[in-house]
């Protein structure tokens, strides 16, 4: 009897053993993240971290997924790349109407512009009032942000604007045409405009009060992904918060280095100027905040359902990471390129714009 009692014993702790083994393995994340890209002036940041060994140093293999505009939402969440950066006006929508995604940090902000032709005399959003705005297409960030800006104003963008849609590229050339009194668009084509002198800002979410402060760009995974794999989701989040880290330290290397390995077609002198714009300070807290504030706006300018809960939705939109903090962002150093800082001359820019037919902005890099 006590033998079998011993027998019995050694059987239960074996299985016991081998359902804590079981149990293990189920809970074993994957080491492999796939990001996403488009090959934008603004993922200057992702090519930073991958380039400097960010993934590696957390412990990932991280492969480069390209992808294009017109299915990367639907790419992300079907789970054809694991993680990205991009534009939270692009996919508060697609959040709202249940695409299981969620933003983890904030990587820059700065990236649209609203712009009146300088042979208007427009220098004012109030202006806009019955004019017309060319946009890269209806439902994309700069005309999210234009109706925002309007909305500010007094102005029903639905009602009291003309909107035409144009390509990218032919954005300059409407304006040079007279087809319409403005553009809203985003970087590097905003700044290509401004330097040849064809438009003037009337909005820039760079520079304006209650917009220089809010990403435009964010940390965004994969929802089931994230879920099975969170510990490798916050080391992912870290590589690209760092990745932007080094971008505010070397905005001239991380602009000549994403055209020099092939990451975008671009003049490098122009891509660092796009890149100048942009304000890469990495932030959670700001990141989240950033959510509630666009929710807030696309909700009053019609971009969002008029019954949406801010605070739900922002709660459902973002995750907050273990190890991802403020503290640790702060405390986390990057090299600095010998140079790496020095941003181009107008000179330069007046060559480099010289070399590029900037009636049409027909500049070879891909924009917000």
């Amino acid at each position: 009897m006590h033998r079998n009692k011993l027998i019995t014993a050694a059987v239960l702790a074996a299985l016991a053993l081998t359902g804590c083994s079981k149990k293990e393995t189920a809970k074993e994340e994957s080491k492999k993240v796939r990001v996403g890209y488009i090959g934008l002036t603004c993922e200057a940041s992702i090519f930073s971290a991958v380039e400097n060994g960010y993934f590696k140093d957390e412990g990932l293999d991280v492969e480069l997924i390209k992808c294009d505009w017109k299915n990367y939402k639907d790419t992300l969440a079907l789970g054809g790349y694991d993680i990205t950066q991009h534009l939270v006006m692009y996919f508060l929508k697609p959040i709202e109407q249940g695409l299981d995604v969620k933003f983890t940090g904030g990587i820059h902000t700065g990236c649209l512009r609203v712009q009146a032709s300088a042979k208007s005399d427009i220098t004012t959003v109030e202006q806009l009032r019955g004019k017309r705005i060319g946009v890269p297409g209806m439902g994309t960030p700069p005309f999210v942000y234009a109706n925002r800006v309007l909305k500010r104003h007094g102005i029903d963008g639905s009602k009291e604007i003309e909107w035409k849609v144009f390509p990218v590229g032919e954005l300059g050339l409407a304006i040079d045409k007279g087809e319409v009194d403005a553009v809203a668009n985003s970087e590097p084509i905003g700044s290509m405009l401004l330097e040849s002198g064809k438009v003037r800002n009337v909005a820039d979410q760079a520079v304006d009060e209650g917009d220089k402060d809010e990403y435009c760009c964010e940390v965004i995974a994969n929802g089931k992904w994230l879920t099975a794999n969170p510990k490798t989701a916050a080391a992912a989040t870290r590589a690209l918060l760092k990745g932007a880290k080094y971008v505010e330290a070397n905005p001239k290397a991380a602009a000549e280095m994403s055209v020099e390995k092939k990451y975008l077609a671009s003049n490098p002198k122009l891509n660092a100027l796009a890149l100048s714009k942009l304000s890469y300070i990495p932030s959670v807290s700001r990141a989240a905040a950033s959510v509630k504030t666009a929710a807030q706006e696309m909700i009053a300018a019609g971009m969002l359902a008029p019954n949406t809960n801010v605070d739900e939705l922002s709660k459902r939109a973002f995750a907050h990471l273990d190890g991802v903090t403020d503290e640790w962002i702060e405390k986390t150093e990057v090299k600095k390129v010998a140079g790496g800082q020095m941003l181009p001359t107008q000179d330069d820019i007046k060559v480099a714009l010289s070399k590029v037919d900037t009636s049409c902005c027909a500049m070879p890099v891909a924009t917000n």
